[in-house]
């Protein structure tokens, strides 16, 4: 066996990994309601952030988080969903990853924004363990503006754990 080739830690830019998925949406993906159920797309949601942040780190990634979850509009059966995933912030061994869910009617080519998540990787080693994941080189407006909420979406999530830790650990010594 060879040795393992080194891993680059060049700097990539938040195109390099960015992906769109389209799922036709089938009767099998339906709820009691008649539209796709929202479990089946929270899992397309997470496979085509998961594949945007693999495309990043080039390397294993396990997801760490959903921080929100917004289904604005819903999605029906026959109709073409389409996940849009990009790389919003990375951290030493995290990323965020924005993932959007379009609709679009195949008949008439009429398209929606159906929902928005915001998804927290962990990228791994072959031991899975985290390792180091590559900087992001921020190109557009459009990169700054993704990667400045998504800085402030890591404080509340950040300052939401210690609020619960010190919660945790007050109950704990009563």
């Amino acid at each position: 066996m060879t040795a393992p080739e080194k891993r680059s830690l060049e700097p990539k830019s938040v195109a390099a990994s960015l992906l769109i998925m389209p799922q036709r949406m089938l009767p099998s993906d339906a709820n009691a309601a008649g539209n796709v159920h929202g479990g089946v797309i929270l899992k397309y949601i997470d496979t085509a952030g998961s594949i945007c942040a693999i495309r990043h780190a080039r390397s294993a990634v396990v997801t760490a988080s959903i921080d929100r979850m917004d289904f604005l509009k819903p999605a029906y059966i026959g109709e073409i969903v389409t996940f849009l995933a990009s790389v919003n912030l990375v951290g030493a061994t995290s990323m965020e990853v924005g993932v959007r869910v379009e609709c679009e009617n195949p008949l008439t080519g009429e398209t929606r924004h159906a929902g928005s998540a915001y998804l927290t990787y962990v990228a791994l080693d072959a031991e899975r363990r985290p390792q180091p994941v590559p900087p992001l080189i921020l190109e557009t407006e459009d990169d700054r503006r993704r990667n400045r909420e998504a800085a402030a979406r890591r404080e509340t999530r950040l300052l939401e754990r210690r609020s619960e830790r010190d919660s945790q650990r007050q109950l704990q010594s009563e």
